[in-house]
């Protein structure tokens, strides 16, 4: 290998690392909170709904790489096709791991997978029938850091309910202490 492979390669590799150190300086350390809008979805036999949906979360970076994340989503309504059943109406609290790459400085990709605790409601009239408990959740995103407290959050989830799952894509906004 000629000296000029090896100083080519030697400033690449300088230049990367460059690269790799700045894109972890953006998720420092601390704690975040946000909201998000988006759309809720199942397709489950006689369930083959949509209906707008919300969350609100909050968390702590412990690293660049990873952090915790407590939430709470609604997801809204759901009508069952035809007149199978009741309309049903569903929300979750939630805790996930949260893993980050950062892919430059200002944008990154994270994936995320806990547990959710679920709660769903069906109004027939003179009755409330009410089911709930816990199941996992995961999920994948991408973020765009627009300073170094605001960024903009485009998510996937799913929250598994027994034998269902509920799938909730939505736009987020997070703000970082």
């Amino acid at each position: 290998m000629s000296k000029r492979n090896i100083l080519t390669r030697s400033i690449l590799a300088l230049a990367l690392g460059a690269v790799a150190l700045g894109a972890q300086a953006d998720e420092r350390p601390g704690f975040y909170v946000g909201g998000g809008a988006g759309q809720a979805m199942i397709d489950d036999g006689a369930l083959d709904d949509e209906d707008t949906a919300f969350s609100a979360f909050g968390g702590y970076q412990f690293t660049p790489y990873f952090g915790l994340e407590a939430g709470y989503a609604d997801f809204g309504e759901i009508e069952p096709l035809g007149s199978a059943g009741p309309k049903l109406e569903g929300d979750a609290a939630y805790l996930v791991a949260v893993g980050t790459v950062p892919f430059t400085d200002s944008f990154s990709g994270y994936a995320k997978a806990g547990i959710n605790d679920w709660n769903v409601d069906a109004s027939v009239p003179g009755l409330l029938a009410d089911d709930s408990g816990n199941d996992p959740t995961y999920g994948l995103g991408l973020q765009y850091r627009f300073t170094d407290n605001v960024a903009l959050r485009g998510e996937y989830s799913r929250f598994e309910i027994d034998d269902s799952e509920v799938d909730l894509a939505q736009l987020q906004v997070r703000f970082d202490f």
